[in-house]
């Protein structure tokens, strides 16, 4: 060394002596001035950064019935009191790291000078740091600034300056706090390794245990852990965990807590963890199963958008109580799954249920056949499929809902009025008059609209009424009824009031709108896009419902429905309560009477023939010998890409649908259950598997608990012609 270097050190051992002298003075004299004010208000901010900052705690998601079916974390802790530490785990703790823990006063200013002279002088770092410092060091770092690695950073940099205020904060610890509080503080918050933290988290993890019923060798394994927790992982370096472990039986045996000879037994025990990995559950909505995944996901998309962080969600210790039926749950589950096998490329079919209210929409089932998952070649997926915007073929005929309702309300039909069923018809409102298909004649617009009709229907073409058009679906029908409302303006509006709101909101690609975006099928709703300004205002072919949507969304505009015309947001939510018990209000969108009351009764009415013979859902409501009163709608889509199905009773509403997802070429063949499958040219239809789903379901659903209701009766206004 030379003379300089070591006169350097000198100097700076001297000027350390003078800083602990007065960090040992410190509780005698603080309080006349002894550190600066600047250094006062940092560790009093510290400090109450300590007080004022919980720890994060699990999140538990239960079923309606309060039974968990998830947890959701970012830390697996169980928090403990101190009462819930036995002996065996405090004297294991306190051996190995703090043996002088109950004689100090937050600070070991013997070992922390001895530590710092070490430090100073260039020989190996050391640590001394008394449990309660190190209670406040592992406060910052996993609560404080879990999210901040700057911050994490500075929380245990070697240097005296962050010594002395990590010891002015434990020696304030330590005046408002017990012993028997400071260890269970510390166990409550230090880190165990693969998300796990705290003590109690630990014996469940590692042993299956709780605190209170370790084991000597059990606490001495998991007081050496504490000083590096991913190095002395049992599972992955057993032989490090093994000697960690004899080394704190060691220290204990040193401290006169243990007799040698136990700890020589104890020694040779093997290590006794639960085999292959911590028994923890998964931290997200995979823990919830492949059945109830797909319900967890959209209560942790529905608290996010209703104003709630992820990190608070997952940090939080919330008790969320949903609105999940498991029973019907498995139903649907089990219904869709019989329709399309779970590991069949390319095809979703999903099942979403809602009760209908007045006050609420409560979602009680969300299935598809595929498995809630992460495991593709099981057939699993996390995408959102029964409720996401992800049906990117389209709903089909079931829009036709939507120009009915509508008009309904502008006086243009009622149930009961006659229709026009040609074979063909071209959009006069987008050609400008032409009757011909296609049109002929003076040019015309580019985008005019020529549609006909899948299948025969002259059996229906003279004495057709609105109802009889609803059960039967020709599309010439909607599209003339579309062309009286002048554009498809009053549909549009009928869609987003019913429930289509998140879809409407989409773009056409079923995607977030970018505004920024240079083209209009990104920067464009799809209200917007379809609507009288936007890039193809008026296109008739909105009521076949070409574009895409959330099965969800669809299944409660059957709710709206048979909810008397009142919308809600359908919420999976029955209440949520904080870590401490208490309630917290979620911000949800407010019911409103989307349409009149009479208007919805008398639709219902209108839509209450498609199970009926002759309609397009009777085979799939035979099969299963359906005899309840519905409202039904099938739809299909162009090239048979996606089907479904919507309809419901007065206490039980939803929509299933059965589309491409993820590839594939062609449309979809649906050659009865469990032998759907994209093919080259598609024959499935709403009636198919999507009705069969429904039907499937919804039978054993409402058989085991509901009576049979009546709809409501239909309104004179709204029924046009002669009633039948």
């Amino acid at each position: 060394m030379r003379k300089a270097d070591g006169l350097f050190k000198l100097i700076g051992l001297c000027l350390l002596a003078g800083v602990l002298v007065a960090g040992m003075l410190f509780p005698i004299v603080g309080a006349a001035g002894v550190m600066s004010n600047q250094a006062s208000e940092t560790v009093e901010k510290t400090s109450s950064d300590l007080a004022d900052i919980p720890p994060p705690l699990v999140t538990t998601v239960t079923d309606s019935t309060g039974k968990p079916i998830a947890t959701l974390y970012d830390q697996y802790r169980l928090p403990i009191t101190p009462d819930q530490i036995n002996e065996a785990m405090k004297w294991a703790l306190v051996s190995v790291e703090d043996k002088r823990f109950y004689e100090h006063h937050g600070v070991d200013w013997q070992g922390t000078l001895r530590a710092a002279v070490s430090n100073t002088t260039g020989a190996d770092t050391q640590g001394a740091s008394t449990l309660t410092q190190q209670y406040t060091k592992n406060y910052l770092i996993n609560v404080v600034y879990r999210n901040d690695p700057i911050g994490q950073k500075k929380a245990q940099e070697q240097s005296v300056a962050r010594k002395l205020k990590e010891a002015r904060i434990a020696i304030q610890l330590e005046t408002k706090l017990s012993k028997q509080q400071i260890l269970a503080g510390y166990l409550n918050i230090v880190e165990f390794s693969r998300q796990i933290y705290g003590i109690g988290a630990a014996a469940h993890a590692y042993f299956n245990t709780t605190p209170e019923k370790l084991t000597v060798p059990q606490a001495a394994l998991l007081a050496g852990l504490v000083n590096n927790p991913i190095n002395n992982d049992p599972w992955k370096h057993a032989d490090k965990a093994t000697a960690r472990r004899n080394l704190v039986l060691d220290r204990m045996v040193e401290n006169k807590k243990l007799a040698k000879a136990d700890a020589d037994r104890f020694k040779g025990e093997p290590l006794g963890v639960v085999p292959d990995f911590p028994a923890k559950p998964a931290a997200n909505c995979i823990g919830a199963g492949p059945e109830s995944g797909f319900f967890c996901q959209y209560v942790e998309d529905y608290l996010i958008k209703a104003g709630m962080t992820k990190d608070q969600l997952y940090t939080g210790g919330y008790t969320i109580k949903t609105t999940l039926d498991e029973r019907a749950n498995h139903e649907a589950k089990v219904s869709a799954e019989a329709q399309v096998k779970k590991t069949q490329p390319y095809v979703a079919n999903t099942l979403s249920l809602i009760r209908p209210g007045k006050e609420r929409h409560e979602v009680v089932a969300l299935a598809a056949n595929r498995d809630y998952g992460q495991n593709q070649d099981q057939g699993q997926t996390t995408y959102a499929l029964p409720t996401g915007v992800y049906n990117t073929g389209g709903a089909g005929s079931t829009y036709k809902i939507f120009t009915s309702a509508a008009a309904l309300e502008k006086g243009v039909a009622g149930i009961y009025s006659p229709v026009l069923v040609p074979d063909s018809y071209t959009s006069h409102v987008f050609t400008g008059g032409a009757k011909s298909c296609p049109p002929t004649g003076p040019p015309l617009r580019s985008n005019w609209y020529c549609v006909g009709n899948a299948g025969d229907y002259s059996r229906i073409a003279q004495g057709a009424t609105l109802q009889t058009a609803l059960a039967t679906s020709p599309n010439t029908a909607f599209v003339e009824l579309e062309d009286r409302l002048g554009s498809t303006a009053p549909g549009i509006d009928m869609a987003k009031r019913l429930g289509m709101r998140d879809t409407m909101a989409s773009n056409i690609g079923g995607g977030t709108v970018d505004p920024k975006a240079d083209k209009p099928e990104k920067s464009q709703s799809q209200a917007e896009y379809y609507g009288p300004k936007g890039s193809w205002p008026g296109f008739g072919a909105f009521t076949l419902g070409f574009s895409p949507l959330s099965g969800l969304e669809l299944g409660n505009v059957a709710a709206t429905i048979l909810s008397g015309g009142v919308w809600c947001p359908p919420t999976p939510i029955a209440g949520v309560t904080d870590r401490n018990g208490a309630p917290v209000p979620v911000k949800e969108a407010p019911c409103e009477q989307a349409v009149p009351e009479g208007l919805a009764n008398t639709l219902a009415v209108g839509m209450s023939k498609d199970d009926q013979p002759g309609g397009t859902s009777a085979t799939a409501a035979g099969a299963v010998g359906w005899n309840r009163p519905i409202i039904g709608k099938t739809g299909t889509t162009q090239g048979n890409v996606s089907a479904t199905f919507v309809g419901g009773t007065p206490q039980l509403a939803g929509a299933a649908m059965t589309f491409k997802f993820g590839g594939g070429q062609g449309g979809i063949c649906d050659a009865g259950p469990g032998n759907v499958r994209v093919c080259g040219s598609g024959n499935i239809f709403g009636g198919k598997a999507p009705a069969r789903t429904w039907f499937g379901a919804m039978k054993n659903i409402m058989d085991a608990s509901q009576p049979v209701l009546p709809l409501p009766g239909p309104d004179p206004q709204y029924m046009g012609g002669a009633a039948r």
